[in-house]
């Protein structure tokens, strides 16, 4: 499970809470305990898309939808600029729970 768009694009969300970000305990872990893996927001990495220009981004967003974004899964590769700024972008941090 993850958070994609959910419902008509982009008139209709029918979707677990609101369109935008949910919570990452929203939908069950993985195998490997992690959760919202894919999904939410797109995920800035350390790699240059284009050297000194756009930067990778992984994973697809919460405004993925069947209709015009297949790309949401870990190898996804999309590229923006490091000084864009919007609410599907983000980046990911990993705790132990203990």
């Amino acid at each position: 499970m993850l958070s994609i768009w959910q419902g008509d694009f982009p008139s209709e969300y029918t979707g677990l809470g609101g369109p935008g970000t949910v919570p990452a305990h929203s939908y069950h872990p993985n195998g490997y305990g992690l959760f919202n893996t894919v999904g939410n927001v797109w995920e800035w990495t350390a790699d240059w898309f284009v050297p000194d220009i756009s930067r990778v981004m992984r994973g697809g967003s919460y405004l993925c939808h069947d209709s015009y974004c297949n790309r949401y899964r870990v190898a996804a590769r999309s590229r923006n600029t490091p000084d864009s700024s919007t609410g599907n972008i983000g980046f990911r941090v990993a705790a132990d729970g203990r």
